[in-house]
């Protein structure tokens, strides 16, 4: 029976040498990605050059840490328009190397470049013929000298202090798939509306594809009252429709202007006006602003912020009173 090792007791912190420490690690971090950029040249432009010639996908593989950072970039590539997804390089010579195929392009990391896993599945991946990018730190290692481009993933030292963790190595091999992944998305020219659609189930795709015909209310959902109307009448049609405002429409329903809680405040402020002999054409707000049905959810939170108002009315190409929607309704669909 193996003995249990006792947790250590509680030590006090050293706050500063922790807050050193940390510091020093972000330093070290911050550091080698910015050496990046001296790296980048024909290279790196060759490895985008085979990925969007690429047919098929970009295949991602790495052991241990560089695996995690490899999944990262897999899934960032996917997310940005180059279809990619991550296969574990021990999987692979078990029967996984079927799903890598001679149309793809294999992006293999590993910071000593000797990977036994990955350079067992290197001959096959030569006699398929597919294009091979490595990631390594070491440019004279197995993985480096055998890949049709190598992106120089070299350190002076880890954030660990003992040399041990990766630490600083895979944060540059990250940067690298980062960079890999955005140069990418400006070539192929890849737009936010693109994004969105991978992005479907989220708070981003939901700002990005939500439109107002499908949060706005329509029909006799809408307040909306004649010029002619009094005060009481548009009074009861904001109370009923709970929106917090109504439209002021002619017969043919084109917009007038808007009424709302705003506007009853200033006129009850306002001495001069006769509330009784008021109708709501004395006493509405001419000229408010209004969103297409078309336009995006989002860009009815942006007029809301920029103008701070609560409530938008949607109108056609001519002016008519189609719809209408408040914050609150923004807040259900978690645009805002």
């Amino acid at each position: 029976m193996n003995a249990r090792i006792a947790p250590s007791a509680p030590t006090t912190l050293d706050h500063d040498l922790i807050t050193r420490s940390a510091r020093a690690v972000v330093n070290s971090e911050a550091a080698a990605a910015l050496a990046l950029g001296a790296r980048i040249g024909p290279e790196f432009v060759e490895a985008c050059r085979l990925i969007l010639n690429c047919t098929g996908r970009v295949v991602v593989s790495g052991m241990g840490k560089s695996g995690h950072i490899g999944r990262k970039i897999a899934a960032t590539l996917a997310s940005t328009g180059t279809p990619a997804f991550f296969v574990h390089p021990g999987e692979a010579s078990h029967g996984d190397l079927g799903m890598i195929l001679p149309q793809d392009v294999v992006l293999a990391l590993s910071y000593s470049g000797e990977t036994d896993e990955l350079l067992l599945i290197l001959p096959v991946i030569k006699r398929q013929g597919i294009p091979l990018i490595a990631i390594t730190g070491r440019t004279s290692s197995s993985l480096a000298t055998q890949a049709d481009v190598h992106l120089d993933g070299s350190i002076s030292s880890e954030a660990c202090p003992l040399g041990l963790a990766p630490t600083t190595s895979t944060t540059v091999a990250l940067v690298w798939g980062d960079a890999l992944a955005i140069a990418l998305l400006e070539a192929r020219g890849f737009t936010s509306d693109d994004f969105a659609r991978s992005h479907p189930a989220g708070a981003l795709g939901r700002r990005l594809l939500l439109h107002i015909k499908d949060v706005m209310h329509t029909g006799d959902d809408v307040p909306k009252v004649s010029p002619d109307a009094g005060l009481t009448a548009a009074l009861v049609e904001m109370t009923r429709k709970h929106l917090g405002m109504t439209a002021v429409v002619d017969a043919e329903q084109h917009l007038l202007g808007v009424f709302t809680d705003g506007d009853l405040r200033r006129a009850l402020d306002d001495e001069g006006v006769d509330l009784r002999g008021s109708t709501v054409a004395d006493l509405m707000t001419r000229g408010p602003k209004t969103i297409g049905a078309d336009k995006l959810a989002a860009e009815a939170a942006q007029l809301m912020e920029k103008y701070q108002i609560h409530a938008l009315l949607v109108v056609d190409d001519e002016q008519r009173v189609v719809g209408a929607l408040n914050i609150h309704d923004l807040l259900r669909a978690r645009v805002v």
